[in-house]
This record gives C-alpha cells, structure tokens and sequence, in this order.
C-alpha cells in the first residue's frame, strides 16, 4: 500500500492592525507633544513681559514718590494752539496704577499705568467771539484743563464774547500696555510734553532702566531721547483754533 505523505503547511499570522481608538490616541499625544513644546517658549515670553511691567511699576512709584517731595519745574511750554500757552509748569503730585488679567493659566499684568499732575502759575482768562467758543471748548475738554465758561452781553443783551477761565492744571499719563501676543510693550504718552498723545512700540529688552530714566527726563522737560527709543505707533494732533483775546 502506497503511503502518500501530505506536506503540512503552516498559517501565515495576520497583519496586526492598531484599533482605531489606538490611532487617535498616538496622534492625539502627538499633537499634546508638540503643542506643549510650542507654549514652553510663549509662556517663558509672557512671563518675561510680565516681569519686566512689574520692575516697570515698582521703579515709577518710587520715582513719583521723590518728585511729589521734590516739586521741580517742568521745563515744558504747553501750547493750546494759538490760544494759550502754560510756561514751566510744577510737578505737583503723581501715582501709578495696574490692572491684572488670566492668560493661558497664567496671572499677569495686562498694563501699568503713571497718572502725574503738573501746576501753571496763574488762571488763564480769554475772550472770543461766540463763533469760536465751541471751537476752543472742544480743545479744553480734549486738554483736561479744567476751565468755566460764561458770556459778555452789550445793553440789548446780544452776546458779544465767550469767557473762559481756564486754570493751568494739566493732567498727564504714561500707559504701558502689554500686548503679550506679539510680545511688545505699546507706551502711550498723553500731554507729557504737549498736549497730545503719543504712542510708542517697544520690544520688552528695551523697556530697561536707562529708558525709565530716559522717560523720567521727558517727563521733566529734558531732551527727547525716550521718544527715539522705539517706533513711532500713533500720534493725535489737535486742530489750530482761532485766536482769543487775553481778558483784563
């Protein structure tokens, strides 16, 4: 009897394929990886900014501090268009502020802020035609200078003139704006020099003691070295008003 012999042949295992709920896993810790090495350096940038405000804050206050004891002359002449100038204003007090927010987990200051007053020696009194007056209130309110208004009539009460008595009070402010998602610093200045406002960019490495310094001077009328420290954001300017008569 003829024996056949029957060559066993083994099964070849099946490819083994990850699940579906594997996959999503692998490319979710994928993505967490590489998400969390992106905010390694966002977040090292957010708290540079964050640091750099509060040195920011703690130099001011102790700067406004001695010019409060101080009361130097400001070594500014602040022109109102064609209308009135104030010459050499006191410091008279100062104080600066903050204001925190959450960002990313993180608690930061969004901006730092420098409130001053400066003193003129005498009230101002003009006098112009009724015309011009709305012209020039609108500049006041602009200014901040505190100002009252009344009108001159003749003997058949026809207003003539608007008066103005205007006191040489002028409010300043230094605002530092942290805009954390393009790491820079936005330094807005209003009637430090003149009345208008003034923004500046700066980079946070920039923002060091020698611009505080800088920023100090400006404040105090000496050259404008702080407002050729960074890029120029935006500038307002105000119209030109008619001339006024100073009142006797």
């Amino acid at each position: 009897m003829e024996t056949v012999s029957m060559a066993k042949t083994s099964a070849q295992p099946e490819t083994l394929t990850p699940s579906l709920l594997e996959q999503l896993r692998e490319q979710s810790q994928a993505l967490r990886a590489r998400g969390e090495a992106a905010r390694k350096p966002m977040e090292e940038a957010i708290k540079d900014i964050d640091r750099i405000l509060w040195r920011t804050f703690r130099w001011l206050d102790e700067a406004m501090g001695h010019l409060e004891v101080i009361r130097p002359r400001v070594n500014h002449v602040f022109h109102l268009g064609n209308v009135l100038s104030i010459e050499r204003p006191a410091f008279d007090r100062g104080f600066v502020s903050f204001r925190r927010r959450s960002l990313v987990g993180l608690e930061v200051l969004e901006h730092v802020e420098l409130f001053y007053r400066m003193e003129g020696d005498k009230p101002v009194v003009l006098r112009l035609n009724p015309g011009a007056s709305h012209s020039l209130e609108e500049r006041l309110r602009s200014s901040t200078l505190p100002y009252q208004y009344q009108t001159e009539q003749d003997e058949r009460r026809v207003v003539r003139y608007g008066l103005f008595h205007v006191q040489p009070h002028i409010s300043a402010s230094v605002r530092f704006e942290a805009d954390y998602s393009r790491q820079i610093v936005q330094v807005t200045l209003r009637n430090v020099d003149r009345f208008e406002s003034v923004s500046l960019e700066f980079g946070p490495d920039k923002l060091t003691e020698a611009a505080l310094e800088d920023l100090v001077k400006l404040i105090l009328g000496d050259p404008n070295a702080f407002l050729r420290r960074a890029p120029l954001a935006l500038i307002r300017g105000r119209r030109d008003d008619p001339p006024a008569e100073a009142a006797s």
